[in-house]
C-alpha cells in the first residue's frame, strides 16, 4: 500500500459554497474532495469554484491538508482549465471522475506531466485518484491501476453513475453492487494502491452506515467516500486500527524479530505458528496507526499555533 496516505475518509465539498469550504477547513475528514464536476452548476461557477480553491490554499485554510479536487472528465470542454489552475503548492492532487480505461488515466498522467515541466514542479508531483463510475470501468479496472503508476495511489467506486449505467436498482442488502465492490477492491490491492468505497446514500441513518462499514472492512475496502461530516466518526472507527490489533501487530513483529535473533526462523503465539503473511499484516496495521498518529499530532500542533 502507499505509504504516504491516510485515506480512511474522503469527503466530497462543493467549491463554490464558501460556507461549506469554511465547515471542511475545520472537519476531520483525511481527504478533502473539492469538487468543480457535479455538485458545481451551472457552468459559470465552474470558474468561482477554482478561484476559491485558490484562494483557501494561498491564504492558509487549508494547511497540511490532503486535496485532491474532484475535476470534470476529458470530454468536458473544463479539464484543462481545472488542472492547469489548480496545480499549485498546497494541492495533493486530482480525483478523476469517469474514467472508463487506462487510456483515459494515461491521457490525464500526461497532461499533468507537461504542466509539471512548464511550472517547475518534479514529475509525477500531483497524484490522482480515478473514480470507478461504469460497468466498462469495473471490467477495466487492472488497465486503470496500472495507466500510470507513478500517479494513481487509489481508486474510488462512484455507485450511483454505475448503477445507472448498468440499467440495474438499488437494493436494501446492497447486492447490486457486491460484484463490483469487490472487483474494484481486489483490482486495487492487486496493485498496491488503496480502494475506497462508495458513498453511503442515506447519509442520516447511522445503523446502515455500521453495517454498510463492516461489510465494506471484509471487501478490502480502506476508506469511503463521504457526503456528511456525521459520518466520519464510524468511518474513522472502522477504517483505524483497534487497540486490540494493534497489540497484537506489536506482539507479532516482537516475536518475528525474536525467532530470527535465535537462529530459530518461525516463532510461536498460542501454539500457531507466526507465517509470513502474519507478519506482511502486522506490518500494515502499524503503519496505518503510525499516520493515524501522526496525523493527530499535526492537528494538534495547527491548533496550538493558532
Amino acid at each position: 500500500m502507499n505509504p504516504e496516505y491516510l485515506m480512511r475518509s474522503l469527503m466530497f465539498v462543493p467549491a463554490h459554497n464558501e460556507r461549506l469550504m469554511d465547515s471542511a477547513s475545520r472537519s476531520s475528514a483525511d481527504v478533502l474532495l473539492l469538487d468543480i464536476e457535479d455538485s458545481v452548476q451551472p457552468v459559470e461557477n465552474k470558474q468561482v469554484a477554482r478561484e476559491n480553491i485558490i484562494k483557501y490554499v494561498k491564504n492558509g485554510q487549508f494547511r497540511d491538508r490532503v486535496l485532491f479536487p474532484r475535476v470534470n472528465d476529458r470530454e468536458s470542454g473544463e479539464l484543462l482549465k481545472d488542472v492547469y489552475q489548480l496545480t499549485i503548492q498546497g494541492i495533493t492532487g486530482f480525483m478523476y471522475p469517469k474514467a472508463r480505461k487506462g487510456e483515459d488515466i494515461y491521457f490525464i498522467g500526461k497532461l499533468l506531466e507537461t504542466i509539471e515541466y512548464e511550472k517547475g514542479f518534479p514529475n509525477g508531483t500531483f497524484k490522482l485518484i480515478p473514480l470507478i463510475e461504469t460497468a466498462g470501468a469495473v471490467m477495466n479496472i487492472q488497465d486503470i491501476c496500472t495507466a500510470c503508476p507513478n500517479r494513481v495511489v487509489a481508486v474510488a467506486f462512484g455507485c450511483e453513475d454505475f448503477i445507472t449505467d448498468l440499467g440495474g436498482q438499488h437494493d436494501t442488502e446492497g447486492e447490486s453492487i457486491f460484484t463490483a465492490r469487490a472487483m474494484i477492491a481486489m483490482g486495487a490491492k492487486a496493485n498496491g494502491i488503496v480502494p475506497i468505497d462508495t458513498v453511503h446514500i442515506k447519509v442520516h441513518d447511522l445503523d446502515d452506515l455500521e453495517n454498510n462499514l463492516i461489510l465494506s472492512k471484509k471487501l478490502g475496502f480502506e476508506g469511503m467516500l463521504i457526503l456528511n461530516p456525521k459520518e466520519l466518526p464510524l468511518c474513522h472507527r472502522y477504517y483505524s486500527p483497534s487497540s486490540d490489533q494493534v497489540s497484537w501487530a506489536e506482539d507479532m513483529i516482537r516475536l518475528s524479530g525474536e525467532a530470527i535473533a535465535q537462529g530459530k526462523g518461525v516463532a510461536l503465539k498460542d501454539n500457531k505458528f507466526i507465517g509470513p503473511p502474519m507478519v506482511k499484516m502486522a506490518k500494515e496495521i502499524l503503519r496505518k496507526q503510525g499516520l493515524i498518529e501522526s496525523r493527530k499530532n499535526l492537528r494538534l500542533n495547527s491548533s496550538s499555533c493558532c
